[in-house]
């Protein structure tokens, strides 16, 4: 297997008492798309998950990024988290942040705790200036000032798919990611 990518081999989970992914065997190239489709409740969001290391499976082998993450310490798996992006279905956005905090907070993974403090109450003007570049790319550069929980569903999601292209992840997994956009938006995403 060459490094990067994922790859599953074997995956079992249950949850609860459902099984919810019996037997999977999956290998995804490095800048490789995949959507997985299929009815609610099929075990989609649970194969994301294992994909970062969020969930943990009952049996088989996880590697991500070259990591196996079924062997990984707590302190490999933040590394591999802050190279893997996730844009979550509920977005998990903090609503009394501004728009440009919660941009920034897709860099802290990679941040001591002081930095990350620093950041957040006074951002350096380059990382602003990559802020701004990115909400344009995704279209609500306007908001860039405004609280979170002032956006409307479609412009929080985008604020979502920001902070993951902020993070400038090796890989990126996205649990519905323009769900809340407008056509049109969602093909310039």
């Amino acid at each position: 297997m060459s490094s990067g990518g994922f790859t599953l081999h074997g995956v079992d989970v249950t949850l609860g008492d459902r099984p919810t992914l019996l037997g999977v065997d999956l290998h995804v190239e490095p800048g490789e798309r995949l959507a997985f489709v299929g009815p609610s409740g099929a075990g989609k969001t649970t194969l994301l998950r294992l994909l970062n290391g969020m969930v943990e499976p009952d049996g088989g082998t996880v590697t991500v990024d070259g990591v196996v993450v079924t062997d990984a310490s707590p302190s490999d798996l933040r590394s591999l988290r802050s190279r893997v992006g996730f844009i979550h279905q509920d977005l998990r956005l903090v609503p009394n942040l501004r728009v440009s905090q919660n941009v920034l907070s897709g860099s802290l993974g990679r941040r001591s705790f002081l930095e990350a403090v620093r950041m957040l109450l006074k951002p350096r003007g380059d990382d602003l200036e990559a802020v701004h570049g990115i909400l344009e790319r995704v279209g609500i550069a306007e908001k860039m000032f405004e609280r979170t929980d002032r956006l409307s569903g479609g412009q929080a999601q985008r604020v979502a798919v920001a902070r993951a292209l902020f993070q400038r992840p090796h890989l990126l997994i996205a649990d519905e990611p323009v769900a809340s956009v407008d056509p049109a938006r969602a093909a310039a995403t």
